[in-house]
């Protein structure tokens, strides 16, 4: 008997010269101001509430339960009527028109008023249209923020039960948090420098099969969000093309740089990288046995460490150009 076999061969993969590269690289800083909106933000999660005298009015910061219902063109719509309805003014839960219309009401109050709803707004049905509310105030109640003391700083189990020591866990929280989000820009910048060093052709096999895997996580997704016949949903291959052209090649790219420079995580890395990921838990003990008892998340702790270390690999041959951020530039406050 004889067979034709056809195979698709892994590609030939050159990676210029790295030291022509230009990469700028991010830093920032943990800031006073960074603490204390980090304080202002643990307040609020553990604020009560006292109802208001009943010739008060709504302002920023109160808790109101309200009944509403709104028209469009006169006739009800789907999610525009609520009775009982709680939110906090200010903070941005409702449509601004909403809460201005809100601020100001008193306990017992009603109003009629008109609200736009934006043309990009989630509720398609409603969306670039303007409807007619009447809302009307059952109940308005204060914030009560607690003091930063001994007590909140027990409550948020500080050992020693001092602020200097809370505000010391929160620089460290903090501090940790940027360090992985300017590992995760400056990887991102490592990662683009390379590939457009490298030269290689992409397996149509291999794209396929990660286009695949991009669908059927698109499909699993809406299925977990409970869109009906999910795994039937028509989801275009293409939508995917570009995304899975680039795993593929960053994948086959930074597989040939660790190859050739022995780059590969060492058992001392991905300990570090594991304990170093458990000191943000309150027993971290049992985070580092949850990662070593299974080969799957040690095999993507071991994918991280390679990452970094091709990143490290790759800044130290490439031009550099420093650049010091703002911590909300960094967070995505700014």
């Amino acid at each position: 008997m004889a067979f034709d076999a056809v195979f698709e061969v892994f590609p030939e993969v050159k990676i210029g010269d790295l030291a022509t590269a230009e990469i700028e690289k991010v830093s920032a800083d943990v800031t006073d101001a960074a603490i204390e909106r980090t304080l202002d933000i643990l307040r609020k999660q553990r604020r009560s509430f006292a109802q208001r005298a009943a010739d008060q009015a709504a302002a920023d910061g109160d808790r109101v339960t309200i009944d509403f219902a709104g028209k469009i063109d006169g006739e009800p719509f789907e999610g525009g009527k609520a009775e009982g309805f709680q939110f906090i003014v200010g903070d941005g839960q409702m449509l601004k028109e909403f809460e201005d219309a809100v601020r100001g009401m008193k306990s017992g109050e009603s109003k009629t008023f008109p609200l736009a709803f934006p043309a990009d707004y989630h509720g398609k049905d409603v969306a670039g249209k303007t409807a007619d509310f009447l809302v009307t105030v059952n109940k308005i109640e204060a914030a009560h923020l607690p003091e930063v003391d001994e007590a909140f700083a027990k409550s948020l189990g500080i050992a020693d039960g001092s602020v200097e020591g809370l505000r010391a866990d929160i620089r460290k929280n903090l501090e940790r948090e940027v360090r992985f989000r300017l590992q995760a820009r400056n990887k991102q910048a490592a990662m683009d420098a390379l590939v457009a060093k490298a030269e290689l052709d992409l397996p149509k096999s291999v794209v396929q099969a990660e286009i695949d895997r991009l669908v059927e996580g698109a499909r699993a997704d809406l299925k977990q969000r409970g869109i009906k016949d999910a795994d039937k949903a028509p989801i275009p291959a293409d939508l995917f093309r570009e995304q899975a052209e680039r795993r593929v090649r960053l994948g086959l790219v930074v597989a040939e740089l660790v190859r050739a420079n022995n780059l590969q995580a060492t058992p001392e890395q991905i300990k570090t990288h594991i304990d170093d990921l458990a000191a943000s838990y309150e027993k971290p003990a049992d985070v580092v046995r949850w990662y070593t008892s299974d080969n799957r998340r040690m095999a993507e702790i071991e994918a991280v460490v390679i990452e970094s270390n091709v990143t490290d690999f790759v800044l130290s041959q490439a031009k550099v150009t420093d650049k010091a951020i703002g911590f909300d530039e960094l967070m995505g406050q700014a």
